[in-house]
């Protein structure tokens, strides 16, 4: 690899060893962190940073929609109880530490030069870098569609792994906590497509390290039960019909793939139906 290779890839390791320094000088006391292998390094930064964002995230999005908000967003009879958040939570951390070998496997990967990410948006431009993220969700939202729809079509798959989400299939049994209580063979399955990508689209390495950290937001937003009403976004309403009808809305951020393969079916159709 010629210097501008070797440059390129210092400077996604420095990013890495920056990101380690923030979260694990704050909780590993005297830097003993550096003596674990890099990938651990990672791995254990990942961990306590998603955890993190899961559980800060989760209570106070279900504090503001629950308590706050009481009867706004959503009905008396339909928040769920303390037992059910409880239960996903519980179900969440268990498969936490294995979700969090993923994005540490794709940070090994981009630092040893495997994949197609670039450390500075200076290597490529702006506009060829909102061409390259976008092209990179794409292709990232149409593996999600599939593989999230296969784990239903598949019923080996289902039964004995996705059906482990999909116990929370009425509006007073999801909650924001259900984002991610998953099995976890599921939920980093569902997740191999940003790993493939990676393979295939010239991808900023700063805004994949974001991405993993919006997919927990983004997981506890669509399991809130509240329409948002954007468009073109997958949002809460329609991920709603997904857990009570099984059979629809498997897209992730867009309801594009939904569109265009038939498997759409949109919030208002289930007001009129409960008219």
């Amino acid at each position: 690899m010629g210097t501008s290779g070797a440059e390129h890839l210092r400077r996604i390791v420095e990013e890495t060893d920056w990101y380690n320094g923030i979260v694990l000088d704050a909780v590993v006391p005297g830097g003993a962190w550096k003596r674990l292998p890099r990938p651990l390094q990672s791995w254990l930064r990942n961990y306590i940073g998603v955890t993190a964002l899961y559980l800060v995230s989760g209570f106070l999005w279900c504090f503001y929609i629950y308590y706050l908000k009481r009867n706004v967003y959503v009905p008396k009879d339909s928040i769920p109880s303390n037992r059910a958040m409880y239960l996903q939570i519980i179900v969440a951390m268990k498969a936490m530490p294995w979700f969090c070998v993923l994005p540490t496997l794709s940070e090994y990967m981009a630092e040893n030069g495997w994949t197609r990410c670039f450390a500075s948006v200076g290597e490529v431009g702006w506009p060829a870098y909102f061409v390259y993220l976008t092209i990179y969700l794409i292709v990232v939202e149409f593996g999600i569609y599939w593989m999230h729809r296969e784990f239903h079509d598949l019923k080996p798959l289902y039964k004995y792994l996705h059906a482990t989400h999909h116990v929370y299939n009425k509006q007073n049994t999801l909650s924001p906590f259900a984002g991610l209580a998953f099995h976890p063979l599921d939920g980093i399955l569902q997740a191999v497509p940003y790993v493939i990508a990676l393979f295939l689209v010239p991808t900023h390495f700063t805004t994949l390290i974001l991405l993993v950290f919006l997919e927990v937001v983004w997981t506890a937003n669509v399991h809130d039960c509240i329409h948002g009403k954007i468009w073109p976004v997958m949002g809460a309403g329609y991920h709603t019909i997904h857990h009570t009808t099984y059979r629809h809305n498997y897209g992730h951020y867009t309801i594009w793939m939904d569109w265009m393969f038939g498997t759409l079916r949109y919030p208002e159709q289930e007001f009129k139906k409960a008219d």
